[in-house]
């Protein structure tokens, strides 16, 4: 709040699972993405898989919450099919001209594809390899590799970033080194087949692990570099160059933007987890999100 306390965001109850699984469809089970559409809506994501464990059936969803009133104004839930089992439904992107929302899984990988006017959603290029971590792909933050029982986690697409005129999708595995596109209207009609969706998937560019992916007014988009502590800036020319870097950005992850053109990004600090460091958290507040003005 404006004077540094904390509440309950919508409310106390959307924020209080009894860790039953008769209430997950009612409650926050575990909220991984934040979003504020252009209409000013806020978009919550809720891959119901608390610490990455599985998931909780019937608790995946998507909440919609009107900020004039603080209040939930729709509810999502999606099928077994839609978030099967080992789905993690991580970021997204709400175009409000088609009424429709774009979800990385980086669970199995892939994109769900919402239609926010009747609910429905349907799941795009699952198996394709843009979708999936890249073998030989290596996070190192601070000289140290992030490990799990010795080896790198595999994150499957998760960045996503929607062009400002709605008509192309970018995303990248996290464990990966290239971004991709993809034409929306491919994504959107379901009736489209698997390989004529594969076939419109273009290579952008040669990166690095990425876990935010943000598209300005401009059309540039924005990257969180995990190995540089940094968020850089793929140009229209192709070029990439350091925006800004600071030893703060411990693992920066998602991005917002500002009426005023303001870039904001988190530091979640997932490498300084249990997961990562043989058992022990070795993680050090305090959690901050940051701001910078771009050029």
């Amino acid at each position: 709040m404006p004077d540094g306390s904390t509440r309950p965001y919508p409310d106390e109850n959307w924020n209080r699972w009894d860790l039953k699984p008769a209430t997950a469809d009612k409650q926050f089970v575990c909220v991984q993405s934040v979003v504020v559409d252009d209409a000013d809506m806020l978009w919550v994501v809720d891959p119901a898989a608390p610490l990455l464990a599985a998931n909780v059936i019937g608790g995946e969803k998507l909440v919609k919450i009107d900020l004039k009133t603080n209040t939930v104004a729709q509810v999502i839930r999606f099928s077994a099919e839609v978030a099967p089992a080992g789905s993690y439904l991580n970021d997204i992107r709400v175009d409000v001209q088609r009424n429709t929302a774009y979800l990385t899984d980086s669970g199995l990988g892939g994109i769900v594809v919402v239609d926010l006017a009747t609910g429905k959603a349907h799941r795009a290029l699952d198996g394709h390899p843009s979708v999936k971590a890249e073998m030989g792909i290596k996070i190192v933050i601070d000289g140290k590799p992030v490990l799990r029982n010795g080896k790198t986690p595999e994150f499957n697409s998760d960045g996503i970033a929607l062009s400002p005129d709605g008509s192309y999708l970018y995303y990248q595995a996290l464990t990966g080194a290239t971004l991709y596109r993809i034409k929306t209207d491919l994504l959107r009609n379901a009736s489209i087949s698997a390989e004529a969706v594969s076939a419109g998937v273009e290579k952008v560019a040669k990166t690095f692990p990425v876990d935010g992916l943000w598209m300005d007014r401009q059309g540039r988009v924005y990257l969180s570099g995990l190995n540089q502590k940094a968020v850089l800036r793929l140009e229209k020319d192709g070029q990439i160059q350091t925006m800004v870097q600071d030893d703060r950005l411990e693992w920066p992850d998602t991005f917002s933007e500002g009426p005023d053109g303001a870039i904001y990004i988190t530091a979640s600090h997932i490498n300084e987890a249990p997961a990562y460091n043989e058992g022990k958290s070795v993680r050090r507040e305090p959690f901050a999100v940051f701001k910078f003005q771009p050029k």
